[in-house]
């Protein structure tokens, strides 16, 4: 009862945490302006976004499934696909739970372990095993993250390391101090050395060895890479999926560039005109700051993901946040509904299917 408050909490906290930063991102909104921005940009860009998210979700999916053929051979590709939207469309709503979601879709249409005891049912992807593989994929998205990112200041430090440098490096190193460093590190001690003594002293006590085997499980589908057919191919799906996030951005950066000036007040227009030159290098730009807000833990990124982009367009381009959001608007919100829709159709075509 204690743990179920304790989330319940925990969760309150989070959506205080997305409300808070969607009342600081549109407090200052002049909503007619808003509202008749939204109207009037070019509608085709936001839905080739879409569309493109939907071949990021693809790629993802066939790269996940990458790690866990060796675990089980028979993972089908439209499995991983459903399991993948299926966990997008329950972020949403509860951030990180979905990661668990989609190991149990695994499991549980995984074939049946030919070598398990007679009259003890078991999964080649046990969900130990397919848990460790969907922590590798998302260590592979922040190492990803990081050599983007490097990569990226690395040619443009002149006119955009200003703003990774004073408002996202130094403000989280704000809230850093050597009591949490401390604090942290001596938790991670405690942990491995509680690992160890587990591990050790399993075959003492049923509680501990079930405990052993789950962990050994966890690191067995985490280091599944190292069995991986074709890994090359591991490594070019995670380049295709970072492309399609850049030109998801591009995409919306060209439908605000299509607003008539005509259409909206001076003020938004003057706005409009400033970012008419902007390109792809611009909208990689926006991509990463936008990819950095994912580290709040939030409900679909709700909120953080609109001040941190709506920010970095304030502060790089120098037009109104207020302007600023109608991008960041743009991207979040389409691609939520993409993310619901496809949860959908996905959780419904896993209902339908014979397991």
């Amino acid at each position: 009862m204690d743990g179920k408050v304790g989330k319940i909490l925990k969760y309150i906290l989070l959506l205080a945490v997305a409300a808070v930063l969607l009342f600081f991102a549109f407090r200052k909104i002049e909503w007619d302006e808003f509202w008749s921005a939204l109207k009037a940009c070019r509608w085709s860009g936001v839905v080739l976004s879409m569309l493109i998210g939907i071949l990021a979700f693809f790629f993802r999916a066939l790269r996940w499934r990458q790690l866990l053929l060796p675990v089980d051979a028979s993972t089908s590709r439209l499995t991983c696909f459903n399991a993948i939207n299926i966990s997008y469309m329950v972020n949403l709503v509860l951030p990180r739970v979905g990661e668990f979601v989609r190991c149990g879709f695994i499991t549980a249409r995984s074939a049946k372990d030919p070598d398990a005891p007679e009259g003890e049912p078991r999964r080649l992807a046990t969900y130990d095993k397919v848990l460790g593989t969907a922590a590798l994929d998302r260590t592979a998205d922040v190492l990803a993250l990081g050599i983007f990112l490097c990569a990226f200041l690395l040619f443009t430090w002149k006119r955009f390391g200003a703003f990774f440098m004073d408002k996202i490096f130094l403000s989280a190193s704000g809230t850093v101090s050597a009591v949490k460093v401390i604090v942290l590190c001596a938790l991670a001690l405690l942990a491995a050395a509680g690992l160890f003594l587990v591990i050790r002293f399993s075959d003492r006590w049923a509680p501990l060895k079930k405990v052993s085997g789950f962990c050994k499980g966890l690191w067995e589908g985490f280091l599944s890479c190292l069995k991986m057919k074709n890994a090359w191919w591991f490594f070019v799906l995670t380049v295709l999926i970072w492309v399609c996030y850049w030109f998801m951005s591009a995409s919306v950066l060209w439908a605000i560039q299509g607003i008539s000036p005509g259409a909206v007040a001076p003020a938004m227009a003057a706005s409009v005109e400033s970012l008419r030159g902007l390109g792809l290098v611009d909208a990689l730009f926006l991509m990463l700051a936008g990819s950095l807000a994912s580290v709040v833990p939030v409900p679909g990124g709700f909120g953080a993901f609109h001040f941190i982009v709506g920010g970095a367009i304030s502060t790089v381009y120098g037009v109104p946040f207020e302007f600023g959001i109608i991008f960041a608007t743009l991207s979040h919100e389409s691609q939520t509904i993409c993310q619901a829709l496809c949860g959908g159709l996905s959780y419904l075509s896993e209902s339908t299917r014979k397991q």
